[in-house]
């Protein structure tokens, strides 16, 4: 019965996004609103149907320019956030050329960087800064890679740059850096352990396939999303110490939703 729903599940996500994406191109295209609404209509059409049930805590900050800073487990996090509020994507540079994800990616307004390539830091964080002064939420996964889900890895600032370019490029007196703590918390209404956290996690040594598979062979998993405070970047502030507030910040907020009571 899960391979049935699996086939059922993807021809639905085929068709949806048949539809959907020649829309989206053209919004894209011609800088229609549409473009940013749309993404955030389909990943929760895409969310209901692989049974991500997601949970919200705090709220996404309404000031712009916006950075949000979030840890990295999965790919499923792009689903979850995705499905909160309008937003766009930080993501490496190989993912533009993966099969299905790179296209969805593209069609997200995703902005691809080459981390290793730290020649070319300053043009990446201007091009991010350029969409923030453009008024989108830019999610940035400061860990530069996925975790298994149970903690965090030391955040990397260099594209927290982007905060300052965006100030240089705009009239706003401040950047909003709002810290989100994304956490896999259940399984067909049972708590997610240690052990078994990787069930949703996806750690770069995995493959991608399998894992995929397993996650919707479940089809009932809940998310908890975190908003933390928003901090202020000005002109005056130091990258490295927002980078060191924003990781303590991601921190807590993972600790409180892996070891809360199970909802109710």
């Amino acid at each position: 019965m899960a391979w049935l729903r699996i086939a059922a599940l993807l021809v639905v996500l085929a068709g949806a996004s048949a539809v959907v994406a020649p829309v989206q191109v053209l919004a894209i295209r011609f800088g229609w609103p549409l473009g940013r609404r749309l993404p955030l209509l389909w990943h929760r059409i895409v969310c209901r149907l692989v049974g991500l049930r997601i949970v919200v805590k705090g709220r996404p900050c309404t000031d712009r320019p916006l950075l949000l800073v979030a840890n990295h487990q999965s790919w499923a996090d792009i689903l979850a956030l995705g499905a909160v509020t309008e937003l766009s994507f930080i993501a490496k540079a190989e993912v533009r050329s993966w099969p299905i994800f790179g296209w969805l990616a593209r069609l997200q307004r995703t902005v691809f960087v080459a981390r290793e390539e730290r020649g070319r830091t300053a043009e990446q964080a201007d091009a991010i800064a350029d969409r923030l002064s453009a008024g989108d939420a830019m999610v940035l996964f400061a860990e530069g890679t996925t975790s298994d889900g149970n903690g965090i890895l030391p955040f990397k600032t260099a594209l927290f740059g982007a905060a300052q370019a965006a100030l240089r490029r705009s009239q706003a007196d401040s950047v909003a850096v709002q810290p989100v703590a994304v956490a896999y918390t259940k399984v067909h209404g049972l708590p997610l352990g240690r052990y078994f956290r990787p069930l949703a996690a996806w750690p770069g040594d995995v493959a991608l396939g399998p894992h995929l598979l397993a996650f919707l062979k479940e089809g009932a998993i809940d998310v908890e999303v975190s908003f933390g405070e928003p901090l202020s970047f000005t002109r005056t502030s130091d990258r490295k110490a927002l980078g060191r507030r924003t990781e303590a910040a991601v921190r807590n907020l993972l600790a409180e939703s892996l070891l809360a009571r199970p909802h109710a």
